[in-house]
């Protein structure tokens, strides 16, 4: 198993949801954690804030101006609407895009030369909708395939240069958190009715298998990982 004791990680949506569980997770494995956040009152004192709004693009790039050496980059943040391809507001798309889709990928660009000559590991959280479209699907699961696409062609690319940098994704269904708000926006019924029909992922059991690929042996490559709620159908 890799230790990350002393280790630095740069979490992106680090002050909710699943990338607050993983930051959680990571400072008790001792690691030094900088989390990428609009809100660093809503981190703890144990996770050093970097303040930046994914949906521009030049805020992303200022989170690696000056940054120094990291050992692994977890892409956690996120957006959701329901807004489907026939009738959706396109202000919506464009917004999962930049954050889904362009943010993940530039981090992913401009984190590799401050990665150690021994390497690391990069994850990217995409969803059970970067592998399939479900009926709800609209533009949010294109920005998922998508996700898995980057990861995929990445790892590719840095294999073709013999670089030790690891790439994977963690692939969940529904997880109990923030991102369900919007993603229910105007259907809180629907919500709520969901909520009693199943138990879903909690953001602590996405973040244990986050935790799973980075601690595992650095010999070890793991890819994808599926992971849903027993009691979710697809």
């Amino acid at each position: 198993m890799t230790s990350l004791q002393g280790k630095t990680l740069l979490v992106t949506g680090a002050s909710s949801g699943i990338g607050q569980a993983l930051c959680e997770l990571l400072v008790e494995r001792g690691a030094n954690v900088l989390g990428v956040t609009r809100r660093p009152s809503a981190l703890s004192e144990d996770v050093s804030p970097i303040l930046a709004d994914l949906t521009q693009r030049e805020q992303v790039s200022s989170i690696f101006q000056g940054l120094g050496k990291i050992d692994g980059l977890v892409n956690c943040a996120g957006t959701a609407y329901l807004s489907r391809i026939i009738d959706g507001n396109p202000a919506d798309w464009e917004e999962m895009w930049r954050v889904n889709v362009m943010a993940l990928a530039l981090c992913c660009q401009l984190s590799l030369k401050h990665f150690p000559a021994s390497g690391g590991r990069i994850v990217n959280v995409s969803s059970m909708s970067g592998h399939r479209v479900p009926p709800s699907g609209g533009f949010y699961a294109p920005t998922k395939f998508a996700v898995r696409a980057i990861t995929d062609a990445l790892r590719a690319e840095l294999k073709s240069v013999k670089s030790p940098i690891q790439v994977a994704c963690v692939s969940p269904g529904f997880v109990d958190t923030p991102l369900l708000d919007s993603y229910f926006l105007g259907r809180e019924q629907s919500l709520a009715q969901t909520r009693a029909a199943m138990k879903m992922l909690e953001p602590a059991d996405v973040a244990w298998a986050v935790l799973t690929i980075l601690e595992a042996p650095a010999h070890v490559e793991i890819g994808d990982i599926l992971m849903r709620s027993v009691e979710q159908q697809m």
